[in-house]
């Protein structure tokens, strides 16, 4: 009787709105992690089952697949955070809409993140290494941090060109440098995760970090997203 009054406290202290969101975040993260999966197939494979410094051509050519699954997901978040549909068919929505651009933008930041590690790989044993590994590592970065808030953007406004998505996101991701370095962090530790346990990165804390990156991508980009909206009240 003591535990069951006990716990009738506690649940009286929480309200039902509190519970249900709760319950509602948590379905939506193991539900991402599972579409995640099942999108980045060929990729989730290879990280798994081959080391990377010797597969990294087949991971190059995966890692444009896995775009669209990314976008998906961000989709899901924002379906959820709007109140709109469910994650799998948020999830299932944004592939559709956005799987073309999602995967040219997947396909070019690849290819400009290949380009700059074989450079870095070429210079590091030059006398100039001291200067270029340090400034192609920070380019790396950089790419990264535009690409995650490319993504983010084509997931908003699937509609946009991605001329336009890049340019903004290029200018955004650095003038609300914080929030990018956020993101890159918090994917970091998640890459770490999943290096150290894959299942438990692919199972729980994936779609938490991806969630922590959209939301401060999200952000990043508001002033585009503002003008966007206010431009569709006036249509």
């Amino acid at each position: 009787m003591k535990k069951q009054s006990t716990f009738a406290k506690l649940s009286g202290l929480v309200s039902h709105e509190t519970w249900a969101s709760l319950i509602g975040m948590i379905y939506l993260g193991l539900i991402v992690n599972l579409l995640l999966v099942v999108a980045c197939l060929p990729l989730v494979v290879l990280l798994v089952t081959t080391d990377p410094m010797y597969s990294w051509p087949l991971l190059a050519v995966a890692l444009p697949l896995a775009a669209p699954g990314l976008v998906g997901a961000f989709r899901a978040f924002r379906e959820h955070s709007d109140g709109g549909r469910g994650p799998i068919r948020a999830f299932v929505a944004g592939l559709r809409d956005t799987w073309w651009r999602a995967l040219l933008l997947g396909a070019a930041v690849t290819a400009i993140i290949v380009v700059l590690l074989v450079d870095v790989r070429m210079l590091s044993n030059t006398a100039a290494a001291v200067v270029t590994v340090p400034l192609l590592a920070v380019l790396a970065l950089l790419v990264v941090a535009v690409g995650l808030v490319a993504f983010v953007a084509v997931a908003e406004v699937p509609t946009a060109r991605l001329r336009d998505v890049v340019r903004a996101s290029l200018y955004l991701s650095l003038r609300r440098w914080y929030l990018t370095a956020a993101s890159l962090v918090v994917l970091g530790l998640q890459a770490a995760v999943f290096a150290a346990a894959p299942a438990l990165g692919l199972g729980l804390t994936a779609s938490a970090a991806l969630y922590l990156a959209w939301t401060n991508s999200r952000f990043t980009l508001r002033p585009v997203l503002d003008l966007d909206e206010k431009a569709a009240a006036r249509a």
